[in-house]
């Protein structure tokens, strides 16, 4: 099955490919790599905001993440000429978590785009993986998470 197809089996239409924020590109290719630059917790509402051990809790961190993963899906996307069945697999994610000194349940909330991932891409979904937190992020987000991709 194509990514595209399980994708949308998946409810899952990647967006058009956000713009950046400031004077970097979006993602950089190198050969069959690709880097992309972090994408933050982003929905159909808005920017997804919170500090985790404050006023957000893992579950809609997770979910922050699983909209940063989607992110770097259309990242991909675009890189690949808007075929994003040229994803070979996700090699590596880097997650910044929003968080309190005394939060230390990270790793669960990247777990929302490391699962999605999996659940869309089966063992090509598989990575390596950092998940740490941050005292705060961009425009107060939640989540950012930057990915690098091997693509054909």
């Amino acid at each position: 099955m194509s990514i595209a197809s399980r994708l949308a089996e998946l409810g899952v239409d990647l967006p058009d490919a956000p713009a950046p924020a400031a004077n970097y590109v979006p993602f950089v290719q190198i050969g069959d790599i690709v880097y992309v630059s972090g994408q933050i917790s982003n929905g159909p509402d808005g920017l997804i905001t919170g500090k985790l051990g404050a006023d957000m809790d893992v579950p809609a961190g997770a979910a922050a993440a699983k909209s940063c993963a989607i992110s770097l899906l259309a990242q991909v996307k675009a890189a690949c000429g808007g075929d994003i069945d040229r994803l070979v697999r996700v090699v590596k994610l880097t997650g910044f978590v929003n968080s309190t000194a005394d939060f230390t349940e990270q790793p669960k909330v990247i777990n929302g785009a490391s699962d999605f991932l999996v659940e869309a891409l089966g063992d090509a979904g598989r990575h390596s993986r950092s998940a740490v937190s941050a005292a705060s992020l961009p425009l107060g987000v939640a989540v950012e998470i930057e990915g690098i991709f091997q693509v054909k």
